[in-house]
């Protein structure tokens, strides 16, 4: 049985990643074809002096594209992004935390309806119902999760309340020392939640994890009404994943989900046992993203599986191209499994290089 079982595994591996190449040729056709391609790849193309058209076959090709550098997504002209193809349609414009800097902005039409509706074929309908209404508690404004999160609740039927968190505030108060007044913002949050939640008939719920601990701090969501919570952010650890099952939640659904501007959403491979680990293993959702745990000091190597690395994220969608970008975070390496037949990684946290600089507020 086991061989027969690592036998369809290997099988369905060797078919996405067939599927994974013949994508990435569809994709790089389109962003360096004078007619549908983005202005920037065109330009890097004519610099780099050959047609990736000819030369990227398959996925491994993407390394002649060499890596995705932060700066390029720092400033404008954000319409070198706009691929020719999309002349015309109505372009959405999304930002990073601003952590760092200035914002890294990506620009999307369709791909943040695409990414979630994908999202929404592994929410189980019993703990999400098609036709609930959602609560979202948490950044807005111009990243992309607002307009993403509704438009996965009006997917499956619903109407989406909103909170707001304004995480470049939270991070300026982190950084003064303002620990009291942070305090004070998070409980102003929490008290706008808690209005929504006992004036409607709010059965599923997207949030961080401190605003998550913060909100069940004041009430029990299962005497809510809650049944489905969707949850992600850095503080997402084996810890608090365990602490959200067993003392937050009293029996509520989790996702948990490791997901940014860039990229998309990658969801968790669930619990199979009550005696698994309570490490959060997520998996991207190829062929439309790559996640890749690389060794930091040669990027270009990939770590063997359970080895700690730095995550490599490769986006490919007919909107957005980015190859080989370094990404904030660490994780082990995690091999791939019978939902999902291509790499994932496990227990996803901020790089230890950059711990020093990183602020989390109330991730």
């Amino acid at each position: 049985m086991t061989s027969t079982v690592s036998s369809t595994l290997e099988s369905r591996q060797a078919a996405a990643r067939e599927a994974l190449d013949a994508w990435v040729r569809e994709v790089v056709q389109w962003h360096f074809s004078p007619e549908t391609g983005a202005p920037f790849w065109l330009e890097w193309a004519r610099q780099a002096g050959f047609d990736p058209r000819r030369e990227v076959t398959g996925y491994a090709d993407l390394d002649r594209l060499g890596p995705f550098q932060d700066e390029w997504l720092r400033g404008g002209p954000l319409r070198r992004w706009v691929p020719r193809g999309h002349a015309g349609r109505p372009v959405y414009t999304f930002e990073t935390g601003g952590s760092t800097g200035v914002p890294k902005s990506r620009i999307s039409i369709d791909d943040f309806r695409i990414d979630y509706e994908m999202f929404s074929t592994t929410l189980p309908d019993e703990c999400f119902p098609k036709g609930a209404d959602w609560l979202h508690i948490g950044p807005s404004g111009p990243r992309r999760l607002r307009l993403a999160v509704e438009h996965l609740c009006q997917h499956r039927g619903g109407i989406c309340f909103m909170v707001d968190l304004d995480p470049r505030w939270v991070i300026k108060l982190v950084k003064w020392g303002e620990m009291a007044m942070m305090e004070r913002y998070k409980q102003h949050v929490i008290d706008q939640a808690l209005t929504l939640l006992k004036a409607h008939e709010i059965k599923c719920l997207f949030t961080t994890p401190k605003l998550l601990e913060a909100l069940c701090e004041k009430v029990s969501l299962k005497k809510l009404g809650i049944t489905g919570v969707f949850c992600g952010g850095t503080e997402m650890t084996p810890q608090f994943h365990r602490f959200a099952v067993e003392e937050l939640l009293d029996g509520i659904y989790f996702a948990p989900t490791y997901g940014n501007t860039l990229m998309g959403l990658a969801v968790h491979k669930p619990r199979a046992r009550p005696d698994d680990p309570w490490d959060i293993i997520y998996y991207p959702p190829a062929p439309r993203a790559m996640i890749e745990v690389v060794d930091p000091d040669r990027p270009e190597r990939v770590v063997g599986y359970g080895e700690t690395g730095r995550v490599r994220l490769t986006t490919l969608t007919k909107e957005f191209l980015m190859p080989r970008f370094l990404e904030r975070d660490e994780a082990e390496r995690e091999a791939p499994c019978d939902l999902y037949p291509w790499d994932g990684v496990r227990n996803v946290r901020p790089f230890s290089r950059f711990q020093a600089t990183v602020v989390e507020g109330v991730y």
